[in-house]
């Protein structure tokens, strides 16, 4: 198993869908990456994230961003949907190096790579999310969610044929 650390706008859709992605373990809301060293706040220059465990038999990272490039609008700066700040930048973040190398090799590949404004960096530091972050999307359907629905079921309904 492998964990990385995936950042597209808010985590409650991001971790709604990763969750239902062939090959995820586990999935845990947190922030990635801010300027504060505190469990309960603030989240100072945090990048809403979800601590992604999978199987790299099942996905790889060039999978992991395929998916993620499904949800999010990867030229936006600081914005997802109706969210704005700079805690809702995309991003990509890890401990191992062959993630963040391959997440750069599939946005260089791309015929678009000079426009993309997802960040891939080490991760230098995570703080879990709330209880009340967790899975908040299950346990409130409507609140508001810049990932479409449909997106959110489209692998939920792969996996149950």
């Amino acid at each position: 198993m492998q964990t990385v650390y995936i950042a597209g706008g808010c985590l409650w859709g991001v971790q709604a869908f990763i969750k239902t992605l062939p090959g995820v373990i586990e999935t845990e809301a947190g922030r990635a990456n801010g300027t504060t060293d505190t469990l309960n706040g603030p989240y100072d220059g945090y990048a809403e994230c979800v601590k992604t465990t999978f199987d790299s038999s099942i996905v790889t990272m060039k999978d992991l961003m395929h998916y993620l490039f499904e949800i999010i609008d990867p030229y936006s700066v600081n914005r997802q949907g109706e969210d704005v700040g700079e805690k809702y930048r995309t991003g990509v973040y890890s401990t191992d190096p062959r993630h963040l190398e391959a997440a750069r090799t599939f946005i260089d590949s791309r015929s678009d790579a000079d426009r993309i404004a997802v960040e891939v960096c080490p991760l230098t530091n995570y703080v879990r999310s709330a209880d009340e972050h967790q899975d908040r999307l299950a346990r409130c359907p409507d609140d508001y969610c810049h990932i479409p629905q449909a997106l959110l079921e489209k692998y939920k309904r792969a996996a149950h044929k």
